[in-house]
């Protein structure tokens, strides 16, 4: 072997680029040296070359075989999929040795496609790009489960352009693209791409271990969702194994509440007693309760009511109470129906007691129409039977006249007996509830209801009126309406008043159903006028009183005469100028004096309703002035 030849060995030792394998022959000739040793040469660079790419293919592929090792590693312990493809997309991109890669997924949800991981890119809009099913190179891919290459992107017509995808391509400068298919058995779920912004020729080579990466992806991306799979179903198992322990637990409890409610009704308890009991059970706070029922309903379910549970109490269709569990989290349905279970034995202890006080309620009533029907009974005796009967009438009372304002005939044409027996039967039953909880009396009484209610010292008729029928309404599910007496002020006192209250209540009841007023409460005085003629004649100063009696009392204290200013403005028609004429002062004086009363009596003391009702007010308190003098 010649100095020469062997030069070539140090060229390989050294890797030197291809260029430097020409430099011993130019020398030879340089040198003078004959065709025979040129030739030797010439064929021993050859051998070289051939040596020198054998060894870059080796050097290649072992780093090709190192970069799938690592994935391969990467996969085994698979904890973060967009860490792997994103280490996938970059070993491509560098054995590639292209400017760009990228993978692209599909979108099943969206119908469309999608880029998951870029290596390289410097465009926003090519990072964000979403293109649709069959477009772009990506769709060619996809559509033929096959590796596609183009060396000029812009040039080729083999796929479909769109103008979101090309301006995407064109913002990245990418001119030579090689896509091969992301494959999870017979389907294409996504591409995984290698491109350059310059033309270039990809080789066999190169495909080959861009599609050994797409796989490698493929299956990361298979093994995550096997894995999120896995995950989920376990946490379905743990939910269900919770699911079952509760129910276990609530069955326990159910079992217990059944076992403590049947102690209750055993020993003779009420219906406090079964709230303890249910409190207990249901961890939380039980109470029972007769008022505020109007957002539960009558069959006895358990319902949420803002952050209670509420289950109705009820019988025959009637509302009894209610079992309200206060500020408690969701209930699960055995306990519901544990808390429903409670409501029924509620419900019987209730009708239980009801039948036990039917006797008292029919004593009740027995004497309240002594009270209407004989008044010349012998008062101690009336006192003593109220007395038993934990009523004090000697005390101020009201009566009621209470009704049930349904429709007044059936689609036949006429309301049935039956019906109407029914609805007296339970407004009766309700109103004498209502009177022993208010130590009253009820009875029934012209197709209705009476009641004898006590009135409090901060209470008002019409005020006690409105509470009744409320509460009436409520309790039998219709429409109730009530109309009051005045006040009485000590029934067993003068007996013969009950029966003049009970006409003066009966006449305000009729007035509420003729003014529409129907399912209200009211006394006489909350109809103005109205009330006047409905009450008894010495209740003429009361109306003066409500009506004006704010300016009667003004011109009391301030020696004024706003009363006369008042007359004379009426007289005159309600005019000021004429007011003022008749009364020899000022024009500015009537009005002052006129705002000065608007302040008094209110906004709306002009309006034909209100003035009609002040300038009666005006001659009835004329005429008790002239009385009086």
């Amino acid at each position: 072997m010649s100095h020469d030849q062997a030069s070539y060995l140090e060229l390989l030792a050294r890797g030197a680029d291809a260029e430097a394998y020409d430099r011993p022959a130019l020398l030879a000739r340089a040198s003078g040296a004959g065709a025979e040793t040129l030739a030797s040469l010439e064929h021993a660079k050859q051998l070289a070359l051939r040596v020198r790419a054998e060894l870059e293919g080796r050097r290649r592929r072992e780093a090709e075989l190192s970069a799938l090792f690592e994935t391969a590693h990467d996969l085994a312990g698979l904890r973060d999929l967009d860490a792997v493809l994103r280490a996938i997309v970059q070993r491509a991109r560098s054995l590639l040795g292209t400017e760009v890669a990228y993978l692209s997924l599909n979108d099943p949800a969206a119908g469309d496609t999608y880029m998951r991981v870029t290596e390289g890119s410097v465009s926003a809009r090519f990072q964000q790009l979403r293109l649709g099913m069959g477009e772009g190179l990506g769709g060619l891919v996809a559509q033929t489960a096959r590796p596609y290459v183009t060396d000029s992107y812009f040039d080729d017509e083999r796929f479909e352009h769109t103008r979101t995808i090309d301006t995407a391509v064109s913002d990245e400068g990418l001119v030579a693209i090689l896509g091969v298919p992301l494959m999870l058995g017979s389907q294409v779920i996504g591409v995984l791409f290698a491109a350059d912004r310059r033309a270039r020729v990809f080789e066999r080579q190169q495909v080959a271990l861009l599609g050994s990466f797409a796989a490698h992806a493929a299956v990361a991306i298979d093994t995550a969702n096997l894995l999120a799979e896995t995950r989920s179903a376990l946490a379905e198992l743990e939910r269900a194994n919770e699911i079952i322990k509760d129910h276990s637990g609530v069955i326990e409890r159910a079992s217990e509440v059944h076992d403590r409610l049947t102690e209750v009704v055993l020993r003779g308890g009420g219906v406090h007693d079964v709230a303890a009991a249910l409190s207990e059970v249901l961890d939380g706070t039980v109470e029972f309760t007769e008022s505020g029922l109007e957002a539960t309903g009558a069959d006895g379910r358990a319902v949420r009511h803002g952050q209670d549970w509420v289950a109705a109490v009820s019988a025959g269709g009637e509302l009894l109470g209610a079992l309200v569990l206060r500020s408690h989290p969701d209930l699960d349905p055995v306990d519901r129906r544990t808390m429903e279970r409670a409501a029924m034995v509620t419900s019987l202890l209730l009708l239980a007691r009801r039948s036990a006080h039917d006797a008292e309620q029919r004593v009740r009533g027995e004497l309240l129409d002594d009270l209407l029907d004989a008044p010349d009974r012998d008062p101690r005796m009336l006192r003593e039977r109220a007395a038993r009967l934990q009523a004090d009438l000697d005390a101020p009372h009201v009566v009621l006249a209470a009704r049930i304002d349904g429709p007044d005939s059936d689609t036949s044409g006429r309301q049935t007996a039956d019906r109407r027996t029914a609805d007296r039967q339970r407004l009766w039953s309700a109103a004498s509830h209502l009177a022993a909880t208010r130590s009253g009396l009820a009875a029934a009484r012209d197709g209705g209801t009476v009641l004898l209610l006590p009135l409090g010292p901060d209470d008002s008729a019409a005020e006690l009126a409105r509470q009744t029928s409320r509460q009436l309404s409520g309790t039998v599910r219709e429409s109730v309406t009530v109309g009051a007496s005045s006040p009485v002020m000590a029934p067993v006192g003068d007996p013969s008043s009950i029966a003049g209250a009970y006409a003066q209540a009966r006449r305000c009841l009729d007035a509420l159903r003729l003014l529409g007023r129907s399912g209200q409460g009211a006394a006489a005085q909350d109809l103005g006028f109205l009330g006047l003629l409905l009450a008894d004649p010495g209740d003429i100063d009361g109306f003066v009183r409500r009506t004006m009696g704010e300016v009667v009392d003004y011109d009391r204290r301030r020696g004024t005469d706003l009363v006369h200013t008042l007359d004379a403005y009426f007289a005159s028609g309600m005019s000021p100028a004429r007011t003022k004429d008749d009364l020899h002062v000022h024009v500015n004086t009537v009005a002052q004096r006129l705002e000065r009363i608007g302040r008094l009596l209110g906004p709306d003391w002009q309006s034909p309703a209100r003035s009609l009702e002040i300038q009666l007010a005006l001659r009835l308190h004329a005429m008790s002035a002239a009385v009086a003098h």
